[in-house]
């Protein structure tokens, strides 16, 4: 396909349009040019018709003193020429001649629905690997690229049209291909960081950085690409540093796998050790509190005696002060005795006795079931039959059960009063005391059998 074809139509009224199928730039002549004329002048007729197709583009260049002018018709276009269509005709066309004086322009088809292919081939270059950069491999890259003019104007700008042949576009941007091939090649393995070895398995990704390279180096021939396809990536495996290079690989590889599994092993072992540890101390820490459970376990069952005896020493003191009041004292009778206060101190003593009684009992029971919670057991056993026991509350206390004996000692002490609620077996609550029958008679008063000795003085009553 020539560039350039022959102009088929000319004369005073001039047809100007482009008969040709295969081109990519086509210059009209008028008939009787010749083909290879390096005029730029073409009288034209004003008032010749003007055919262009549809995806051609026909450009009118006018020299002028103020430079090269030139009118851009798009097809698909067929009129007359006239100023309406032409802006810059309008203006070099004198009105004097009436419309009907010649001009001189040049007219040049431009086809914007070709598309050209061009087929490169990038002989074998030095690529180096990035690890080892003394190491070079002999690489060769093969394909097509395919490009149209989409910027007539562009285009124009970047070439001269006479004698301009698509064979020369062909090899200039081949050679322009060529070079930014081998550049995007030689700096992938580095800028992407893969060995030079695996290079054949990266064409998908170079031919995309190339072809973006690509689109912006054609914009200077004022073509756009259209597409570019690598179709080999070819590695001189015979050469020398080829062989060398592959075995370091296979050894840097070897020892990589060896450090790796290595790694893995001693990360292994380093959990396994801690693990180890944590499960001793773990351990250590389970067996200190089982410990401690165990010395908790211990006070408890024990601290019931300590109480026991702390309240026993404080019950003995009581005890014994309350002794004294019944005592020899001033008023006493003829024996030296107080009847009163022997009285006095004689129920105090019963109650204070009866309620060590009843707290060495309550104490010695919750020892009981302590033990017995201790050794598994779930049952106490039952009180002898024949004796009622009663559980007294005191202070929102449960203590007991005490006997009859001891409530009455407890009665007459004043720590068991009408009001207080006890409870024993067979009760569905508690109770006040002196609503029980049995414990009611605790609180009434016994009469007194005893006469007040005669105050001083006075004459004792006659005996009856």
């Amino acid at each position: 396909m020539g560039i350039f074809g022959k102009g088929k139509s000319g004369g005073l009224m001039n047809v100007i349009r482009c008969n040709e199928d295969n081109y990519l730039v086509w210059k009209w002549r008028p008939e009787g040019q010749p083909t290879d004329s390096t005029s730029r002048e073409n009288a034209i007729r004003y008032g010749s018709s003007l055919r262009v197709r549809e995806g051609e583009v026909a450009v009118f260049f006018y020299r002028q003193k103020n430079g090269l002018l030139q009118d851009f018709i798009y097809g698909p276009h067929d009129s007359i020429l006239k100023t309406d269509n032409f802006p810059v005709l309008a203006s070099i066309v004198g009105m004097g001649w009436g419309g009907e004086s010649p001009f001189q322009a040049e007219v040049y088809f431009i086809n914007m629905a070709e598309v050209v292919q061009v087929n490169f081939a990038v002989p074998y270059f030095d690529v180096f690997d990035p690890r080892f950069l003394d190491f070079s491999v002999p690489v060769a890259v093969g394909g097509s690229i395919t490009f149209k003019i989409t910027d007539p104007q562009a285009f124009i700008k970047a070439h001269r049209l006479i004698n301009f042949t698509l064979e020369q576009l062909r090899e200039q941007i081949h050679d322009a291909v060529k070079r930014r091939v081998k550049n995007e090649v030689m700096s992938a393995p580095a800028r992407d960081n893969f060995p030079v070895v695996q290079i054949e398995s990266r064409i998908s990704t170079l031919n995309e950085s190339i072809e973006q390279a690509l689109r912006t180096d054609l914009e200077d021939f004022g073509v756009s690409l259209r597409r570019l396809d690598i179709g080999r990536i070819d590695i001189d495996k015979s050469s020398p540093s080829w062989v060398e290079l592959r075995e370091m690989t296979a050894a840097q590889q070897k020892a990589t796998v060896m450090a790796q599994t290595q790694a893995n092993v001693e990360n292994i072992l380093r959990t396994q050790e801690i693990n180890a540890r944590n499960m001793d101390e773990t351990l250590a820490i389970q067996r200190e509190e089982m410990q401690r459970a165990q010395r908790l376990q211990t006070e408890t069952q024990f601290i019931g005696a300590h109480a026991l005896n702390r309240q026993a020493d404080v019950l003995g003191k009581a005890a014994e002060s309350l002794g004294s009041v019944g005592g020899f004292g001033e008023g006493a009778g003829s024996s030296g005795i107080n009847p009163a206060q022997f009285m006095t101190g004689m129920a105090l003593g019963g109650a204070l006795g009866g309620q060590m009684a009843g707290m060495v009992n309550n104490m010695g029971q919750q020892m009981n079931t302590q033990w017995q919670q201790a050794a598994g057991a779930t049952q106490t056993p039952p009180p002898m039959p024949g004796s009622q026991e009663y559980f007294v509350a005191q202070g929102g206390t449960q203590t007991g059960p005490f006997s009859l004996q001891q409530l009455t000692a407890m009665a007459a002490a004043g720590q068991l009063t009408p009001q207080t609620l006890v409870w024993t077996q067979g009760m569905p609550s508690w109770e006040e005391a002196a609503t029980q029958p049995p414990l009611a008679h605790l609180f009434t008063p016994a009469p007194s059998s005893m006469t007040p000795p005669p105050m001083p003085g006075a004459t004792p009553p006659p005996i009856p």
